[in-house]
């Protein structure tokens, strides 16, 4: 697993893991569960076919107890989580009436169809929506601005449409990943605020400019890949960038890359299949710690600079660009 990957696992892992902290670090099973809170987890249960992982889930008995959620020490749920629970159905309204919870993870189940229910804008304490590997489809709800979310990950489903510009509201939203759907449209400006920032939109349908909003903050991880963007984000190539991960590949970026000042902490660099022209930017030189470039399939030119972390970069760094030649390609014909 390459250290951006990484990052990206601990941001997530961290933000769960102040939630359990927060609700004193262990699920409370002693205290009785709220009456509401276990009639609307029934209601899931039944709406997703009284899958066999939930078979914990009895009328009757405590549901503080029960496997896949933790509740607080007032005997609210604020924690739900169901991985490959094999079930064919609709995304269950009742997610909606868990009036306390903050973080919802629905995984691994491709049987999981329909749109996100709109009671979902009654969840207001939630901070973490992860929705992945699934089949619902459907737009990306702007009335998600009803919640509390820091982190909005909803990768590999079905969903389409634009994204709601109206997500910028979110004052807490720091991690997004909408990446594998159909989405099109635009990139809305100003997604992300606070530190340690994440925009993960890769293969999608998305046009247009880079909004210049993601030069500016703590972003460590840009992923717009296989996109259909156009211009030229030049904000992003800043020495002074806190970006580590920064990917632009398969799109329809043309500008005169020679000058670009690539930031100083990039570990992962993937400009490729692109129509990016000039030579290759000598900021490279001073990039120790990239583990990761990929400049092929683009219209570069010249000879690629020599010396300090250049030599960690070999020959299929470069492939198939207009006319680049030295070290490790060929050398250049004066």
């Amino acid at each position: 697993m390459s250290s951006p990957t990484l990052s990206v696992a601990f941001f997530l892992f961290f933000l769960l893991l102040l939630l359990l902290i927060s609700s004193s670090m262990l699920p409370v099973a002693s205290m009785d569960c709220n009456k509401g809170d276990r009639e609307a987890l029934l209601k899931i249960k039944e709406g997703l076919g009284n899958p066999p992982l939930l078979s914990t889930w009895i009328p009757a008995t405590n549901c503080c107890a029960w496997d896949n959620l933790y509740c607080d020490d007032a005997g609210r749920v604020y924690n739900v989580y169901i991985y490959n629970a094999g079930v064919t159905a609709a995304l269950p309204v009742a997610f909606g009436d868990l009036s306390a919870l903050q973080s919802l993870s629905l995984q691994d189940m491709p049987g999981l169809t329909g749109p996100i229910p709109r009671s979902f804008a009654r969840l207001s304490q939630l901070y973490l929506l992860w929705i992945s590997n699934t089949s619902i489809s459907g737009s990306v709800p702007d009335f998600l601005t009803s919640t509390n979310l820091s982190a909005l990950t909803l990768p590999n489903n079905k969903l389409s449409g634009p994204i709601p510009p109206a997500l910028s509201r979110l004052p807490y939203l720091r991690y997004v990943d909408l990446s594998h759907n159909m989405l099109s449209g635009s990139i809305p400006p100003g997604l992300l605020h606070g530190e340690y920032q994440f925009l993960l939109l890769s293969n999608n349908r998305l046009t247009g400019a880079i909004p210049s909003s993601y030069g500016q903050g703590d972003v460590n991880t840009i992923d717009l890949g296989h996109n259909q963007l156009t211009g030229y984000p030049s904000f992003l190539f800043d020495r002074t960038r806190p970006t580590v991960k920064l990917d632009l590949s398969w799109n329809e970026l043309a500008f005169d890359i020679t000058k670009a000042a690539l930031p100083w902490h990039l570990e992962y660099l993937d400009l490729s299949h692109n129509r990016i022209r000039g030579g290759v930017p000598k900021s490279l030189k001073d990039l120790y710690k990239l583990l990761v470039l990929n400049l092929s399939y683009n219209e570069l030119c010249g000879e690629i600079p020599t010396g300090r972390a250049m030599a960690y970069h070999g020959a299929e760094c470069y492939l198939r660009n207009k006319c680049l030649c030295g070290t490790p390609l060929p050398p250049c014909r004066h």
